[in-house]
């Protein structure tokens, strides 16, 4: 089965983006930060980590940065709803420092499925 590790700090966010990942036929880990993200990774590595930008502690693009360093077979998806700056800004920097796919939040699941889908990670 094909695992994605989301990583979003808003819980919610979180929770719902996963029930709908495995109702599709992925395994799905959580993580509220980046920091949090980069220990289960060590533990077992995913196929794809979607993660936000704007996070307490360890934020998306260090988190994009040390996934590339550590681990650059995995595919990134970075995801943004804004914050202090536009979200469409915040994504061209993600896709710099080495997303493969972007979302702006809020999004549908045919614009997810579809981002997944040109990484070649479909559920088994």
């Amino acid at each position: 089965m094909r695992r994605i590790l989301l990583v979003d700090d808003d819980d919610s966010f979180r929770k719902m983006l996963r029930l709908t990942l495995v109702k599709l036929g992925y395994d799905v880990l959580e993580a509220g930060d980046g920091r949090e993200a980069l220990s289960l990774i060590h533990e077992a590595p995913p196929d794809v980590v979607m993660t936000d930008l704007v996070m307490p502690e360890k934020e998306g693009l260090e988190t994009i940065q040390a996934l590339h360093r550590l681990h650059p077979s995995v595919k990134i998806i970075a995801m943004s709803g804004g914050g202090r700056i536009n979200a469409r800004d915040f994504l061209v920097v993600a896709k710099l420092f080495g997303a493969h796919r972007t979302l702006i939040k809020p999004f549908s699941n045919h614009e997810m499925t579809a981002a997944l889908d040109e990484l070649g990670v479909k559920p088994d």
